[in-house]
């Protein structure tokens, strides 16, 4: 989408005897083409081993820009009450961010920014407060 384009222009002025006098200075604004990084979305991936790994997905999370893709099964199968905990954690930092997280299947984690929401269907649960097996139902 092209908001601003002005074109490259001088503008030349003459006195009495048609000398040319001055060149005026010329400004270009250009939107297109040149996007910021920022401005950019990036979905990155995260596998989850311990509730250690939690702090670069949290910070990831808050600088929002940034769609999260968590694998919770190397933590999962290792400890429970750890994966309920971080499981927790995310969704607070995700209701603080006003962002959407659900689960994708039994082993991924799936959390967007505010300017984005998930999808749901069979395959995709939502996430509650107390995260655990009993607690996931599909819509």
């Amino acid at each position: 989408m092209k908001f601003f384009s002005l074109k490259r222009f001088k503008q030349k002025s003459f006195d009495e005897d048609d000398n040319v006098q001055a060149e005026d200075e010329y400004v270009e604004l250009n939107s297109e083409g040149e996007q910021s990084k920022s401005s950019k979305v990036t979905v990155r991936p995260f596998v989850m081993n311990d509730f250690s790994d939690i702090k670069p997905i949290l910070d990831t999370l808050r600088e929002g820009n940034t769609i999260v893709l968590v694998n919770i099964r190397p933590l999962k199968e290792k400890d429970l009450v750890e994966l309920k905990r971080a499981v927790n954690k995310l969704k607070k930092t995700c209701d603080a961010i006003e962002g959407d997280i659900a689960g994708f299947g039994d082993d991924y984690i799936v959390i967007t920014p505010s300017f984005a929401q998930i999808f749901r269907s069979k395959g995709t649960n939502p996430i509650k407060e107390n995260f655990g097996g009993d607690d996931m139902e599909s819509e």
